[in-house]
């Protein structure tokens, strides 16, 4: 119902002028169509900003991470870089992204780590209520179903893009689920801001019925190539084998980037930004214990004064 009808309803006393304007509202809804009242919201918000002042807007927010999977002859293989970022900054080198659904199934993630993690634990716990109450394996179409149904219902705003793998009664299964809920069953799939550089890996070297090991390096390269050409991967590269009656983890399967101390060792210091000793005058120096280690020492003093009076 239109906000100005109600607002001209509020202030009407007569029965027959209500009806009408009660009409008009109901007329209006079954018109249907677009809703253009954010217009107006927009037009408002742009009068009170100055000349190039957009801080009122919300602004976007890119998220980094490459996230595959791809199925071979026995089974699915999930693949994930480990890197978290906040805008510009790394906030995590070793963050885990593929999430456990069931034991049988298990997720990719990739968009807001707390989304992520929250849908994928809220799923996990639905997914093991229904095992208790039919007593049977989880179905992968089953998970597939209820994070799509999730998604859409939240129409985005829930950043989390997920790559869905698992093995059930009918073989195994691979799905990418979007964050507005649609979604796609393929034989390899690749998702995140590193996803291009993967799929090129997995274009020009997948094959059908793929071995394990084989399965396993496709997996391994597609995230390296994500994190060696994209800023938002980065790290390690974690893998997940699902095979119809176990799965293998293989968290930090290989550290991709390297060690860090690897590459400073091949960096020399210039001789001339280390101060030498001495060249900074120590006016004053003191030093103040935190209180907790003063009632730490307390403590102490106070146990080895009851044993000396034992």
């Amino acid at each position: 119902m239109c906000t100005t009808i109600l607002h001209k309803m509020a202030e009407i006393t007569d029965q027959s002028r209500t009806a009408a304007y009660a009409n008009e509202a109901y007329e209006e809804s079954a018109r249907g169509g677009f809703n253009f009242d954010n217009v107006i919201r927009n037009k408002m918000i742009q009068k009170t900003m100055g000349p190039g002042d957009a801080s009122a807007l919300p602004k976007a927010w890119k998220t980094g991470t490459t996230i595959v999977g791809v199925v071979y002859k026995d089974g699915v293989v999930l693949g994930a870089d480990t890197r978290a970022t906040g805008g510009a900054e790394v906030v995590d080198k070793n963050c885990e992204k593929i999430h456990y659904l069931a034991p049988n199934i298990w997720c990719c993630g990739a968009g807001t780590a707390a989304d992520t993690e929250k849908t994928t634990e809220l799923m996990a716990s639905n997914l093991e209520l229904l095992r208790l109450s039919t007593g049977t394996q989880s179905r992968v179409v089953t998970a597939l179903t209820m994070l799509k149904r999730m998604l859409y219902q939240y129409q985005g705003n829930v950043s989390a893009a997920l790559v869905l793998g698992g093995v059930d009664v009918h073989g195994p299964h691979l799905y990418s689920i979007h964050p507005h809920g649609s979604t796609q069953r393929l034989p390899y799939t690749t998702m995140g801001s590193g996803s291009l550089a993967a799929m090129a890996v997995f274009e020009a070297r997948y094959q059908e019925d793929m071995d394990e090991q084989a399965a396993i390096l496709i997996v391994r390269d597609a995230i390296r190539a994500g994190i060696f050409n994209d800023l938002g991967s980065g790290s390690n590269v974690d893998i997940t084998v699902i095979r119809k009656d176990n799965v293998s983890r293989h968290r930090t399967y290989e550290n991709a980037a390297g060690d860090a101390n690897t590459y400073k060792a091949k960096f020399e210091r210039p001789q001339k930004l280390i101060p030498p000793p001495g060249a900074t005058e120590v006016i004053f120096e003191s030093f103040k214990p935190h209180k907790s280690a003063v009632l730490a020492a307390a403590v102490v003093q106070g146990i080895a004064d009851m044993e000396v009076s034992a």
